[in-house]
This record gives C-alpha cells, structure tokens and sequence, in this order.
C-alpha cells in the first residue's frame, strides 16, 4: 500500500482498506469496532461488509440492541452469533488470559462465518492504543486467526478514532469503553452465568439511581467475597452517601458482601497481577 502518513486521519483509515475484498468486522459496538465498520462500508460499500456480534452471557442486553440498531442505520447486514466461551475451561478459570480465550472463541466463529459467507477479510477495532497498553492476550488470538487491525494499520489511537466517529457523526464518538462482563471479575474468580447477570443487574440499577448525576463510567467489581463499585471520580461521594445504592447492589445478588466505592480506573483488575508483561 502507498505511504497514506500524511493523510489525514479518516483517509488514513479509508485507505487502509485498499485490497479488502469482501470484509466481516467483530462488533462490539463501542466507538473502536463502530469506526471500523464505517470506514469498511464507505471503503468498499456496504454491500460488501457485514458485522459479526458474538452473543453470550458475558454481553450486556443493552449492548447487542445497540449493535443492531447501528448496523440497520449503516445499512449493513448484522450477524449475532451464539459464542459458548463458558465451555473453554480457559475462559471459566478466570485465569490472566481469559481474554485470549474469549476472544480465539469469537475469531473461531468468525473464521466459519466468513468461509461460509465468502467473506475474504476479517477486521478487528484493535488501534494503535491498544498496541502500546501491554498487557491485551486478546490481541494475539486474534492476530493468531490472520484477523486485520486497520485502526491500528493507519497509526489511529483512541483519541483519533472518537475524533473519526465525530466526524462522520457516529452515536458512539463519546460512547464510554464497555468492556465485557467477565472483565468486572477478579482473577480466580471462575465466570459463571450467575455472576455473569448479577453484575449486570447491578450496574444496570445503580445507573439508574445515579442518572441524574451524570454519571459515565460506572463498573460493578466482583471481587469473589466482596464487591467494589467504581464510578467517575466526581460522583464518588454521592455514591457513598446514597443508601440505595448499596441496597440495589445487594438486591441484584451480591447480598451481605462487602461493598467500596472508588474512582473508576479502566483495566483495574489488572492491578491486582503481579507481573502482568509475563502473560503477554
């Protein structure tokens, strides 16, 4: 492919598609995977993309709706794929490559979705944040399974892709990252449908409590024998102060376990391994 460096940004993108063919993007539906489809579909034209959602207990409800009212706007036809990553021991163990896992189990899919469809690429929303966080196992699964990174191809990080999505006027520029439900368990903690939903029940009911507070990021932390909310650092105290906070995180499943507030920190968990580079 030409040098595109000193295109712009969305160009970068759009170029980096050159010699697609026929592409099937894993969509999530935050901004990184969103762009990714968008840029597929004005690339090639959407005719010749598709989406692939992997649907399983760790997908919050609220997520796979959105993915497809985004797909139906874009005009591009949406795969959701039943994934069983609960039955890969990895995964259920909880260990630090469950990532790895989850993510070799949705490529897998993809793989049989695109030979039986005769799609002859598949995309990912890795970008070049990403790249440089370190510690990310589901990366190498999915470069493992030949999937192509065209976010991180055109040098885009984060703050670049929001910029893009802004720009083409995507709903999800200034979507909050929403990563899967097994990522709000501990390490060790073996991932089960029931902590699964009770996670989801309480960011669910939390959220609407502090609704009126603004709130964006917001993770129920289960912990295996307590539990840790994290919220945008300026809503702590009054997460701390509401009672009814604490009665609907107990109430979605977490009873009598201990419950802390704390800032909200993305990658937290990742926090508590001692060595995390020797798991890459």
């Amino acid at each position: 492919m030409d040098d595109t460096s000193s295109l712009p940004a969305p160009e970068r993108l759009l170029a980096a598609f050159h010699g697609y063919g026929r592409t099937l993007v894993a969509f999530s539906g935050g901004v990184d995977s969103s762009v990714v489809l968008a840029g597929a579909a004005r690339a090639l034209g959407a005719d010749r993309v598709a989406a692939l959602t992997a649907v399983s207990p760790s997908l919050p409800g609220v997520e796979l709706a959105a993915a497809q009212q985004f797909c139906a706007e874009l005009g591009v036809v949406h795969r959701a794929v039943a994934t069983d990553e609960l039955a890969e021991p990895g995964y259920r163990e909880n260990g630090p490559q469950r990532c790895y896992f989850c993510k070799r189990t949705l490529l897998t899919e993809a793989v049989a979705l695109a030979a039986a469809e005769g799609f002859d690429v598949i995309a990912t929303g890795t970008n070049a944040s990403d790249l440089a966080a370190g510690f990310r196992p589901g990366i190498r699964a999915a470069a493992e399974q030949g999937a192509r990174t065209p976010l991180a191809d055109a040098g885009l990080d984060k703050a670049a892709v929001r910029r893009i999505a802004h720009g083409w006027g995507l709903p999800t520029w200034d979507k909050p990252a929403a990563a899967c439900l097994s990522s709000r368990i501990a390490y060790g903690v073996s991932v089960t449908p029931a902590r699964l939903a009770r996670v989801e029940r309480a960011e669910s009911a939390v959220r609407a409590l502090l609704a009126r507070h603004g709130v964006r990021n917001l993770r129920v932390r289960d912990l295996g024998e307590a539990v840790r909310l994290e919220v945008d650092a300026e809503a702590v105290p009054v997460a701390r102060a509401e009672s009814a906070v604490a009665m609907a995180v107990a109430a979605a499943g977490f009873g009598a376990a201990p419950l802390v507030v704390e800032p909200f920190r993305s990658g937290s968990m990742n926090e508590l391994l001692p060595d995390p580079d020797r798991w890459r």
